[in-house]
């Protein structure tokens, strides 16, 4: 049964993923408390309108400090809480592994324990359902074979499901699963309503300018290295942000507690194609031949690549089967991997001082 959502509490809703969905509950008429410490990823900038409209509340807090975080949630009453909150940078977290254990899976278990006790509490004198729901990524799931090594396998596995079996690889993706598990420890213990997507690889306005969509835009708008790690030819599952938001949505509204949904929209590319992709597509944005700053004669995109050294642990493929949350809520992706990509590009284009065609 489909439910109206009308208090929403979303942690890190200043994050890429975050203001996405902020500005999808706002237009769907949402009260709103953001929670977001305001760290280096957040984008605090990308919701200034919404921080305008009188539904809409944001509060500088740490997941972690239990008691900011429990006298929020008794003055918002929400009928759903949304995990957002995360450090999610794998390189940084192969370099500093502890602000994600912290963040990741201490804030997730304060998030937890707070929930019960509202939970427990808030549903005893009301006739509304309460919702628990964790963001969580496709990593949890470790890699997969690229499909020319397949051919080795004794048992090929094609795509990442529901029951595929956690085996993460770098700190950030064993932190994500760590909280996945206390997500539904706390479904099973004390009975919290609760839901769990697992999404591909995202991308589309307001991403971090550190992660490769963003970063292979903002280099060849500036006429600068695009770096690709090892051969390029690790695969990625991608799904267009405001298509990862409308599931979540979905989900709040149908899905059933105690379950995962995958989220993803069939589209993977290597690195590498899909570095090339977005150089050609800039190139209709801005031609080469015509960027104010070609002073050397570059006379491809392209030419801008550079291959570095892998990175450690570098997950070899990610594949998602969203086929229950088509079946069983009806979502289904609705942006084009190319017309998503052009409308990225339109987005870092506005903040540039070069001219787009």
């Amino acid at each position: 049964m489909k439910k109206t959502l009308k208090n929403i509490l979303i942690t890190g809703g200043c994050g890429f993923i975050g203001v996405n969905f902020v500005k999808k509950a706002v237009s769907e008429g949402c009260n709103v408390l953001i929670i977001d410490k305001l760290t280096y990823a957040s984008n605090i900038s990308a919701i200034e309108e919404e921080l305008s409209f009188p539904n809409v509340e944001l509060l500088q807090a740490d997941i972690c400090d239990a008691k900011k975080i429990s006298q929020a949630i008794k003055q918002h009453t929400p009928e759903c809480i949304v995990n957002f909150a995360a450090e999610s940078h794998v390189d940084r977290s192969i370099s500093d592994p502890g602000n994600f254990i912290q963040t990741n899976i201490v804030g997730t278990y304060e998030l937890l324990k707070l929930a019960t006790e509202y939970w427990q509490k808030w549903t005893s004198a009301s006739s509304h359902s309460f919702r628990f729901h964790q963001i969580s990524t496709d990593e949890v799931y470790g890699d997969l074979p690229h499909p020319v090594e397949e051919i080795d396998l004794k048992e090929k596995v094609s795509c990442f499901t529901e029951k595929t079996p956690y085996k993460p690889s770098s700190p950030y993706s064993a932190s994500k699963a760590s909280a996945d598990h206390l997500v539904n420890a706390w479904s099973r213990t004390y009975g919290l309503p609760v839901t769990i997507s697992n999404c591909s690889n995202n991308y589309g306005p307001f991403q971090h300018r550190e992660k490769l969509v963003p970063k292979t835009i903002l280099a060849a708008a500036n006429l600068q290295p695009i770096p690709v790690y090892g051969s390029g030819r690790n695969i990625r599952d991608w799904v267009f942000v405001e298509d990862h938001v409308d599931a979540v949505f979905k989900i709040l509204e149908s899905g059933t507690p105690g379950e995962v949904y995958n989220i993803g929209a069939r589209a993977e590319y290597e690195n590498i194609s899909l570095v090339s992709l977005i150089c050609d597509l800039f190139e209709t944005k801005v031609p080469i031949a015509s960027h104010p700053k070609n002073f050397g004669g570059i006379k491809c995109y392209k030419d801008l690549i550079k291959f570095v050294a892998d990175r450690p642990g570098h997950d070899a493929r990610y594949s998602i089967d969203p086929r229950k949350i088509e079946t069983e809520l009806g979502w289904f992706p609705v942006m084009p991997m190319k017309k998503g990509i052009i409308k990225t590009i339109n987005h870092y284009l506005t903040d540039l001082e070069i001219g787009s065609g």
